[in-house]
């Protein structure tokens, strides 16, 4: 039976839908979802490379103690949302689910397309030229999705395959009520911007630019979850939005994707990165037109993580003591 936890939710937990919560760790959200039919639940995506405590509290506080889930589902393998990907399934001993053409990325044999720092838009664009685009090592936990859009042991929910952000980007979506996780093939802030981020500014937006790596694909992507009529989203970056609000946005996104979503210029800009169920195929030259780029991008990186340290600090000091019970309750996870 499902667990009523729509009150009092913890500082950065939200819900989303019925059966349905996410955690947003600094700028990115993973999510829980609780099979309706009974009371396994599947953690999609994995956060930050701190995100495992983090997760685990938000584990015992929807399922109880040392529940472990059922299986771990990636919507993509980028840095940011498998951070503690290894760490969890090691411990927990549970299966990871992701589309055949994300593997390469998971099983240590190809690096994704590298980030472009030169796409514009914000401080975390020019930040992404440090992120990591290097593969990991999950194989023994690894399966691969079935080719039929179906999740194993979520019989309400299936997958569709929304590429351009990553090679197997996948969006999980439920027919019943229209609840989708988008993952980052749209995003509900604009990720490229430091302050958009840390305000969690609410506007949809196509999947941050930084690392999408196929622009056509990527719109394609959008159309296809358009073409889904979600009630309920929740996606990568961003808070979730609903109703009307998402509908009008979303159909503003489709209508206007070429205007809003792809940069003025970029690496991939016009000449997408090739790829294969092997990894990368062919990339395209970087832009190294500016002279004075490197200085930018330094400069731009070192306010970003003085900033993230900053917030990150300041959560951590977010304790209220209950003198009643002589409990701490922590409401930073």
């Amino acid at each position: 039976m499902e667990k009523d936890v729509s009150n009092n939710l913890p500082k950065n937990m939200f819900t989303v839908a019925p059966g349905v919560w996410g955690m947003k760790d600094v700028m990115v959200n993973f999510y829980m979802i609780q099979n309706l039919k009974n009371e396994d639940w599947f953690l999609v995506d994995a956060g930050l490379k701190w995100s495992a405590r983090k997760i685990k509290k938000m584990a015992a506080y929807l399922f109880g103690n040392n529940v472990k889930p059922r299986a771990i589902i990636l919507t993509h393998g980028h840095f940011d949302h498998v951070g503690s990907l290894y760490v969890l399934a090691e411990e927990w001993d549970v299966p990871i689910y992701a589309h055949t053409l994300e593997v390469p990325y998971l099983t240590d044999q190809s690096s994704y397309p590298p980030p472009d720092p030169t796409v514009g838009g914000g401080l975390l664009s020019a930040l992404s030229f440090i992120f990591p685009k290097t593969p990991i090592d999950v194989w023994r936990h690894l399966n691969v999705l079935p080719a039929d859009g179906t999740i194993p042991g979520l019989e309400d929910w299936k997958y569709v395959h929304t590429p351009g952000h990553a090679p197997g980007h996948i969006s999980l979506f439920r027919e019943s009520d229209k609840v989708l996780i988008a993952g980052d093939a749209f995003v509900t802030t604009k990720q490229e911007s430091f302050i958009s981020v840390l305000l969690q500014s609410k506007v949809v937006s196509g999947p941050p630019k930084y690392f999408t790596y196929d622009w056509q694909a990527a719109e394609q992507s959008v159309r296809l979850l358009a073409s889904l009529a979600p009630i309920t989203a929740g996606t990568g970056h961003g808070f979730p939005m609903r109703g009307q609000e998402l509908k009008e946005a979303l159909g503003e996104l489709v209508t206007n994707f070429k205007q809003v979503a792809v940069p003025e210029e970029g690496r991939y800009v016009g000449h997408p990165a090739e790829v294969d169920q092997n990894g990368i195929v062919y990339l395209p030259p970087k832009n190294d037109d500016d002279p004075l780029a490197k200085w930018k991008l330094l400069g731009g990186a070192a306010l970003v993580g003085l900033g993230l340290l900053l917030l990150e600090s300041n959560n951590r000091k977010r304790r209220v003591r209950r003198n009643e019970n002589l409990l701490e309750v922590e409401y930073n996870f």
